[in-house]
């Protein structure tokens, strides 16, 4: 028999990433939800990603929209606090939106709500793999971490986790996927479309300059890639298109980007906000190349009416480390090849394609 359920439509959002901020704000702004929607902001410790965290909390108290910080990676008490303070939110919404759902510390809290709907909003390509999983029953594990062992508190979190966002005819929850990515949710699960409206009304269009821009990757720091190949890579990519700026990835490391910026020339830009907007506020090159990412899926959508250009750049498997997870080359193949489709570009070395709307 389903739960009698609140009515007050109460929405408290879980969020770890500048990029989770900015759905969660698409989201509400689709839904007309913004002044009921709640900002959890739980950072990490990584200086970059806390600075364009605090950006991303004022842009949502801008939008109308409530965000408390809360400090949860301090320590293991510190973990506690958080979850004791967050406890009574927990069970007053009506409504959970998740920008993580593979997060520990989102999944340990998770016993805590009673609500009605749940939404998951993209975090980035995790969020392929994590429909993916979902509709298989798999556990859930981050696509780029090899197995290390089974641990019985991760295994029960994770197996809570899977039931907590697969819809329950029992407890009367509903599911929402906001998503921007090339993926189908499990059946039962309701899929929206994020098309990035309230960036493209908010900022922009941007001034268009007639060079080149790469844009960077995580992907050495995740322990995928080959530090030495990927430098490689980029300095290749620099002289064919003669690109002038390179946008930084939130988590790649300093050592890294100045033997970028030395090695090739291309002036380093980190960004103090998610790349959907920094592009959108301008300038921006006429093409930007890209590895694959978030962004081969969003910048289509954040640049539709912009006329840039979005070219995709292969990872070739010998770039690979050595101990990845089986299936990580398959998976960043698919979303290369899936975000060609998209803006149109050829299979091989990147090509200039049109960004798609």
């Amino acid at each position: 028999m389903a739960k009698k359920r609140k009515q007050k439509r109460d929405t408290l959002a879980l969020v770890e990433s500048p990029a989770q901020v900015l759905n969660v704000i698409e989201w509400a702004h689709h839904h007309d939800a913004m002044r009921q929607t709640r900002l959890a902001v739980l950072p990490p410790r990584e200086a970059t990603t806390r600075l364009q965290l605090e950006t991303m909390a004022e842009l949502a108290r801008d939008a109308g929209m409530a965000a408390s910080w809360y400090e949860p990676r301090k320590s293991a008490a510190s973990m506690v606090a958080v979850a004791w303070e967050l406890f009574p939110r927990l069970t007053k919404a009506t409504r959970l939106v998740v920008g993580d759902p593979f997060s520990r510390f989102v999944q340990a809290v998770l016993p805590l709500a009673d609500v009605a709907e749940v939404v998951v909003v993209d975090d980035g390509t995790a969020t392929i793999s994590f429909i993916a999983q979902l509709t298989r029953g798999d556990r859930l594990t981050r696509w780029h971490l090899a197995e290390s062992g089974r641990d019985v508190v991760v295994d029960l979190l994770s197996d809570h986790a899977r039931q907590f966002f697969t819809p329950s005819a029992r407890d009367g929850r509903s599911v929402e996927v906001f998503t921007s990515m090339p993926v189908q949710a499990p059946e039962g699960t309701r899929q929206t479309a994020n098309t990035f409206a309230w960036t493209r009304s908010r900022f922009g269009p941007p001034k268009l300059k007639n060079t080149a821009d790469v844009i960077g990757t995580s992907l050495v720091e995740t322990g995928v890639v080959d530090a030495e190949r990927y430098l490689a890579g980029v300095a290749a990519v620099t002289a064919r298109f003669g690109a002038g700026r390179y946008f930084a990835h939130r988590r790649e490391a300093d050592p890294k980007l100045a033997r970028i910026g030395a090695e090739t020339g291309l002036k380093i830009v980190r960004p103090d906000v998610p790349l959907e907007i920094a592009v959108r506020r301008g300038p921006v090159s006429k093409l930007m190349v890209s590895y694959p990412s978030t962004v081969t899926h969003t910048l289509p959508l954040v640049l539709a009416d912009t006329g840039i250009e979005l070219a995709v750049a292969d990872v070739p498997s010998a770039w690979l480390n050595s101990g990845v997870p089986v299936g990580a080359g398959d998976f960043l193949e698919w979303v290369t090849s899936s975000a060609r489709r998209a803006t149109a570009c050829s299979d091989g070395a990147p090509e200039r394609g049109r960004s798609a709307p």
